[in-house]
């Protein structure tokens, strides 16, 4: 179902509590421009600021009529997604936790320092930073399984904290 192939390379530092940022490997601004462009070409995905995240990050929103996905799907509202800022690169999403499970063995990701909480569902992930053209495209594939997730096209079978 969701196979992705090793990042390369060491992880990148991040902030172990919120804002949970990347704060080395960050991606040059024309790598990063090149995957927001493509991000946000999903169908019926709405571009807005995210409600939860630093100013200037931008989510992946739903409309009422295609967010079918279980309450694990979505971070707050109908955001199961949104990209940081140019700084720092990454995105924060919900995947289904058999997905989490090859995210982080593959190192693409690790989970939300809030999920160990139980404040928000295990299902929220940071994905590292595309570097470039071929991350990009996993990165974009990682998008997908979330958006998919979202739409209530994935199921999400283990057990979790709300």
């Amino acid at each position: 179902m969701f196979e992705i192939s090793p990042r390369a390379g060491q992880r990148p530092q991040t902030t172990p509590c919120a804002p949970h940022e990347q704060v080395s490997q960050n991606p040059d601004a024309a790598t990063y421009q090149r995957f927001k462009e493509r991000a946000f070409d999903l169908p019926f995905v709405e571009r807005r600021p995210s409600m939860i995240s630093v100013p200037g990050a931008e989510a992946l929103w739903l409309p009422h009529d295609h967010a079918h996905g279980c309450k694990e799907s979505f971070m707050l509202g109908n955001e199961f997604a949104h990209v940081h800022p140019h700084y720092d690169g990454s995105m924060h999403l919900m995947l289904p936790i058999s997905c989490t499970r090859e995210l982080f063995a593959k190192g693409w990701g690790e989970p939300h320092p809030m999920a160990a909480t139980g404040m928000i569902p295990e299902t929220a992930v940071m994905v590292f930073a595309p570097r470039n053209e071929e991350e990009i495209e996993t990165a974009l594939k990682i998008l997908a399984t979330s958006y998919d997730f979202a739409l209530g096209k994935l199921a999400n079978p283990a057990s979790i904290r709300i």
